[in-house]
């Protein structure tokens, strides 16, 4: 091999591991991102040479101060305000315990012109209380018969736990993110009380054996709208077969937004069995990224994908630290679009789409084009290079945008309900089976839609819990969360 070849073969070698460290180095930014950074991605363009600079004028007015003091004298009158500055008012429903201080003088004989009136907010413990219901027996010795009421009914007659009590723990877990543990220590440290694990989670399963029919029934609902978003989130799992180990699982997650419900699937992989399984009957259009498994579902008749925008962005501002310059045009053109969109939301469905296709259809397409051209100077597999080509992949899908007004530029709105199960990931880690994670799939689906809904989750809990057992499956549609502000959905 002559010298020139070994030259060659050498800067190929030294090509490739460059091409390979760059790529380690971004993989480790976007862990360290994910560990320690903020999880927003908020885009700020940056100031070009042909752009004003927003701090020239005021370093030119700090040299002209620096030589020249000008002086100006400014009168203005204001209405001065009786509150706090910055204060809320306080809520008008809260109950109010009144206290009168009067003067030490004798006023007996004075006119009252008036009163100062300081309100603050004080704060009452919650409080555990034994609810003992008691029936007198009596006994008819003529008829030699025992006479004695019936017990009402209640939603669980062999725990001790009412709905309101079970009502606390579940809003505490699932929307507070406070253990099951942290929850018997607060109960032993502010009343005295010891309950044991085991018994709250045979309260659980109680709870989800009851509402599991009105857990079906948000299922059927979603699946009855012909727009779905969907996405997943990973959730770690003990391993039976394995002490102290555990396994991914994957909560899937399935937004209806016409309907205002969404609905948590746990399924112990990300495979396709779990979206197939849930969709198998689905006919319309459904949003999602670009992971292969929806692909494969959209090629079933009577399914049409709809792309993310905001997945596609994400990519770009992925890219920002490894190719500013081109990110940033991408970035900037995403940008326009989402603001067009954002003027958008309050128009008419005709409307809408006649902006889209004037408007953003336009951008989209320039971006395209742009992209055609820049892939072919990148890295494929750099992150830019990554990004073009997630975008050229996603384009069929992405296009659909386009076509239906009524539909979201993204899968933000899903992600949103997805936020709740990371919170908790960070405080409980795992869940302790199978079918624990089952049970946390239902919880979230009812804390999401009560959350999209504007209904006090714990409210409604309670109260369905205590009339399920009274309702008719045929009624279980009326049990739903629904947004009090509104008489239809």
């Amino acid at each position: 091999m002559s010298n020139e070849e070994l030259i060659a073969q050498k800067d190929a070698i030294i090509s490739k591991q460059s091409r390979t460290i760059e790529h380690l180095e971004f993989q480790l930014a976007q862990l360290q991102k994910l560990v320690y950074g903020s999880k927003r991605e908020k885009f700020v363009p940056t100031v070009t040479a042909d752009q004003m600079n927003l701090f020239e004028g005021a370093q030119q007015d700090q040299s002209q101060e620096a030589s020249e003091e000008q002086t100006e004298q400014i009168t203005y009158t204001r209405k001065k305000s009786k509150e706090h500055p910055g204060r809320n008012a306080l809520p008008s429903h809260l109950p109010v315990e009144e206290i009168i201080i009067e003067p030490n003088e004798d006023f007996s004989q004075m006119e009252k012109i008036g009163e100062e009136v300081t309100e603050t907010l004080e704060y009452t413990q919650a409080s555990l209380k034994i609810k003992r219901v008691i029936r007198p027996k009596y006994v008819d010795r003529k008829k030699e018969q025992i006479h004695t009421a019936q017990l009402p009914e209640r939603p669980f007659p062999k725990l001790i736990a009412e709905t309101s009590l079970l009502g606390h723990i579940l809003v505490s877990k699932f929307i507070d993110h406070l253990p099951y543990y942290r929850q018997i220590k607060r109960f032993d440290r502010d009343f005295k009380w010891k309950v044991s694990q085991s018994t709250i989670n045979n309260w659980m399963a109680a709870c989800c054996t009851l509402l599991k029919p009105l857990y079906e029934q948000m299922q059927q609902q979603v699946l009855e709208s012909d727009y779905i978003q969907a996405d997943e989130s990973p959730i770690k799992v003990l391993d039976p077969d394995k002490k102290g180990k555990t396994h991914l699982g994957y909560q899937w997650v399935y937004h209806a937004p016409k309907k205002g419900i969404v609905v948590f699937h746990y399924r112990r992989g990300r495979g396709m069995h779990g979206p197939k399984e849930f969709l198998m009957q689905y006919q319309g259009r459904l949003q999602c990224d670009g992971y292969k498994v929806y692909d494969k579902i959209g090629q079933r008749q009577g399914i049409e994908l709809i792309g993310c925008m905001v997945h596609a962005r994400r990519k770009f501002y992925e890219a920002k630290d490894s190719d500013e310059k081109r990110s940033q045009y991408a970035l900037n053109i995403f940008k326009q679009i989402y603001g067009i969109e954002r003027e958008n939301k309050q128009k008419s469905i005709n409307e809408k789409q006649t902006v889209r296709l004037n408007k953003i259809k336009p951008l989209m397409n320039k971006l395209l084009e742009w992209i055609q051209k820049e892939s072919l100077l990148v890295l494929p597999k750099s992150p830019i290079g990554k990004a073009m080509t997630y975008y050229q992949n996603q384009w069929l899908k992405l296009k659909n945008i386009l076509l239906h007004p009524e539909i979201e530029l993204d899968n933000n709105l899903i992600e949103n309900k997805i936020r709740p199960l990371a919170l908790g990931r960070k405080n409980y880690l795992f869940a302790g089976s199978d079918r624990g994670a089952e049970w946390a799939a239902m919880m979230y689906s009812f804390f999401g839609t009560c959350k999209i809904q504007n209904t006090n989750p714990y409210d409604w809990l309670v109260d369905v819990m205590n009339r399920i057992g009274n309702t008719s499956i045929l009624d279980l549609e009326k049990l739903l969360p629904k947004n009090p502000n509104q008489s239809e959905r």
